[in-house]
């Protein structure tokens, strides 16, 4: 866990240094600064309307009484995603266009979900879920085998 958090507080941005400078050399300060700027307003907007396509399928699965696992995955993806986008640095920009865009996000997913199954980590869920008003009223019981007696008669007060 020392070795991850290493990477990612002091190796990438380090790497991230690097690369702006790298990228401001060759077409200048000036351009470089506004190619992050125009990369992280391009990042918000495609987080968005792949957040929306995302929240749309999370709620059509739901609908359809289905366990929207892979929606779920998909919407934590755009979310790292647009994050990484916003990030300023030309390394967050690719890994955060590999989450974002559906044909490369549908490949992390499955190497994902390839990797849990084979760690083991899941193996078979079942859910049981209650009816809901969409499912329609509910059914009354069926009849049973005796008959239930009627009610005992009311006597009247003496008048």
């Amino acid at each position: 866990m020392a070795l991850f958090l290493l990477l990612i507080f002091v190796v990438v941005p380090i790497a991230e240094i690097y690369v702006i400078i790298q990228v401001g050399q060759a077409i200048g300060a000036l351009w470089t600064v506004l190619l992050l700027i125009a990369d992280s307003v391009i990042g918000a907007r495609l987080m968005a309307w792949q957040g929306r396509a995302a929240w749309r399928r999370f709620q059509e699965a739901t609908a359809q009484g289905r366990i929207p696992h892979r929606e779920v995955l998909d919407g934590v993806h755009v979310i790292l995603g647009g994050a990484f986008l916003l990030t300023p640095g030309f390394i967050t920009d690719v890994l955060g266009l590999v989450l974002l865009l559906p044909p490369t996000r549908a490949l992390v997913r499955r190497a994902i979900v390839h990797s849990i199954e084979r760690r083991g980590a899941v193996t078979r869920m079942v859910f049981y879920t209650r009816p809901t008003a969409r499912q329609g009223p509910p059914q009354p019981p069926p009849p049973s085998a005796e008959p239930t007696p009627p009610p005992p008669p009311r006597e009247l007060p003496p008048a």
